[in-house]
């Protein structure tokens, strides 16, 4: 089966140049999708010997519509093309990865999409760099969804329609929604899939980066409201109770109580001992109460996104991309 890479990016630099290396020796064909850079990725790339498709600036710049901008040209170009590995451009992908996804898909003609282990490049760097990679170890077997970086059959994609454009957030989830909703089936695979970088040396990176996926749960829910996917749903009203309304009770009524209610921020105990259940059969003790704690501290971020959804819906106004990381140094 002949494989095709769609790169997606906005300023990766070096990381563009790690990815687009990592993958150009190994398949029929590669397409760099570029979102408006400054720093010379599209000379770069094309120096790589990728093709290069630049998004007109007059539409807004989303992951989404880079990935649907390379599918095409990649498709027009290589009519003949499978199967298509999507990766963001501050991934490498892994020696053997694109050959073992391959013939996965060639075995089982019922799957739509696989993935595989995505891991930090530099997850000593941070604790928020942690986090990131702890996120990516999610189960082997029957997924929901894949992330930015996964092999998807041309066809499942086509009868799909493609990524959401217009999702500035959350088009992963919601385009393998839609691949479900036609009987696809998506597979993680136990293997090494990309080393990610995702740069998260500050707090407030982190923070934005959890605002972005509350805007992205809100938006998904919402558009599919007349179907909706009952775990995303089951998220948000989690980020909603634990980031908003419970502490924001709990402090109202401290005045009326003499503060006796503030003893109710003690409840965080049971979303913090639910996520650390969780994580503790996979991590180790550190790494599971790490991850519980950034569960539940996330949660503020994350209302903070979903709200910022809300009322930008109220106004009829689209959410400009929200960016977490600057140009690579």
């Amino acid at each position: 089966m002949s494989v095709g890479v769609v790169v997606i990016g906005r300023n990766e630099g070096e990381r563009l140049v790690r990815c687009l290396r990592s993958v150009l020796p190994r398949v029929h064909a590669a397409v760099y999708a570029d979102s408006g850079s400054s720093d010379g990725s599209v000379a770069r790339a094309r120096e790589l010997g990728a093709d290069v498709v630049v998004l007109d600036a007059s539409a807004p710049h989303t992951a989404a519509r880079g990935r649907n901008a390379g599918f095409e040209r990649l498709c027009a170009a290589h009519p003949d093309v499978d199967l298509v590995q999507v990766v963001d451009g501050d991934c490498e992908v892994q020696d053997g990865w694109l050959e073992a996804a391959a013939a996965y898909l060639a075995a089982h003609p019922d799957v739509a999409v696989v993935c595989g282990r995505r891991r930090e490049r530099f997850p000593e760097a941070s604790v928020w760099n942690q986090l990131a990679d702890v996120e990516w170890d999610t189960p082997i077997g029957e997924a929901q969804s894949c992330g930015g970086d996964a092999m998807i059959r041309v066809s499942a994609w086509r009868r799909a329609g493609g990524y959401d454009p217009s999702l500035i957030a959350g088009e992963d989830p919601e385009f393998c929604w839609r691949i479900r909703s036609q009987g696809g089936r998506i597979v993680r695979l136990d293997r090494e899939m990309t080393l990610h970088d995702a740069a998260l040396t500050r707090p407030g990176k982190w923070w934005r980066r959890q605002a972005r996926s509350g805007h992205a749960f809100a938006e998904t829910v919402w558009r599919h409201r007349g179907q909706p996917d009952l775990h995303r749903l089951r998220r948000l009203a989690s980020l909603v109770f634990w980031g908003g309304l419970w502490p924001l009770a709990c402090l109202a009524l401290a005045w009326p109580t003499r503060g006796a209610s503030l003893l109710g921020l003690l409840a965080f105990a049971w979303p913090l001992c639910s996520a650390y259940r969780d994580a503790r059969p996979r991590w180790s003790a550190r790494v599971a109460a790490l991850w519980a704690a950034g569960c539940v501290a996330g949660k503020p971020a994350e209302l903070s996104g979903a709200l910022r959804f809300a009322a930008n819906q109220l106004r009829r106004r689209a959410t400009p991309l929200m960016e977490y990381k600057g140009p690579a140094s």
